[in-house]
């Protein structure tokens, strides 16, 4: 559905540019900006960074008691910065970071990784599910490029929504016993690679421990609910500081957060993905917002939930001494 909605929303971008753009409305945007309501949706932007080292911490707690937050707003700063830059290969970086700095194994990183997407994945099914009950009410007018993505959205919420049940229900049950069983079926391996496959599968099971506590799991979820709020918080802001959207209210942007988020799963390098076409088609769909006001408004929040931890990230990563071209190619070291 995501990559369909990108190309619808490229196909309506183009036709609009075709017809015309308009290039004062397009500059009118960033001008009207409203500078105090931009700062308060930048100063939420990072806050939500420190969250997610904060859950992140919550992840790991089993494999190590005490775990420096700063250390993993670090790996964190700088792994949103590599997949600003990189796309989906970036994603590596943060656990390979946290893995190296905590001296913990890259498998159980790559769980707590896993972890923190299933959550995440969950929380933007809520939000779409939301957005998807409350378009008609809210009095939103649906175009044709969009409304089947309305009539289809309900069955694709569900089915989803239980995947990602059934794979945490999976993983929750990923115990010393399924351990056991996975390294027995592993005896057929030549010793060399028995020995580094049991080790994997040692450093998953350690990863995906916070599953089988119910504390912690109601923790990473109060987490992960804190962190939304702030998300819709900053697009909230944002919009607050246009004058062409300043009247959207909460509903309006829930609805809007519903939709975009899902176009954050594709990203492309140097770009961020999908999001801003998914923002354009969104606005001047669901909201009858001008294409080059819609342009605009999808720049200026993808600069500043993607972009605004770039310079941070980099400055981090030269202070770590790290080196980017190394970063890029994470994937082929570690694999």
């Amino acid at each position: 559905m995501v990559v369909a909605s990108l190309l619808v929303g490229g196909w309506y971008f183009f036709r609009g540019w075709k017809e015309g753009f308009h290039w004062d409305l397009f500059l009118g945007t960033f001008q009207k900006l409203d500078p105090l309501w931009i700062a308060a949706s930048v100063g939420l932007a990072l806050i939500t960074y420190f969250g997610r080292a904060l859950r992140w911490r919550v992840l790991i707690r089993h494999q190590k008691a005490h775990v420096s937050l700063v250390r993993l707003f670090v790996a964190t700063a700088i792994g949103f910065t590599a997949i600003v830059l990189f796309g989906r290969p970036g994603e590596m970086v943060r656990p390979f970071l946290i893995a190296k700095k905590e001296q913990l194994s890259f498998s159980s990183q790559m769980a707590a990784w896993l972890l923190e997407r299933i959550y995440d994945l969950m929380m933007a099914l809520f939000v779409f599910g939301l957005a998807l009950s409350r378009v008609h009410a809210s009095g939103v007018q649906a175009g044709d490029s969009i409304r089947w993505v309305l009539e289809l959205g309900g069955w694709f919420v569900a089915a989803v929504g239980g995947v990602c049940i059934f794979v945490f229900i999976a993983l929750r049950q990923f115990g010393d016993r399924s351990e056991r069983r996975i390294r027995d079926a592993l005896r057929i391996l030549p010793e060399r690679y028995r020995d580094r496959a049991e080790g994997l599968v040692h450093a998953f099971a350690q990863g995906v421990h916070s599953t089988r506590n119910w504390w912690a799991v109601l923790e990473i979820l109060v987490l992960s609910i804190i962190e939304w709020l702030l998300i819709v918080g900053c697009y909230y802001c944002i919009f607050r500081a246009s004058p062409d959207v300043a009247h959207f209210g909460l509903m309006d942007v829930l609805i809007f957060v519903g939709f975009v988020s899902f176009g954050a799963v594709i990203q492309i390098p140097g770009v961020g993905g999908g999001m801003q076409l998914v923002s354009i088609l969104v606005l001047t769909e669901l909201f009858g917002i001008p294409v080059e006001v819609s342009t605009g408004l999808a720049m200026v929040l993808w600069s500043i939930t993607f972009v605004v931890i770039v310079p941070i990230g980099l400055l981090l990563a030269f202070r770590e001494g790290l080196n980017w071209s190394k970063l890029r190619h994470i994937e082929e070291e570690v694999l």
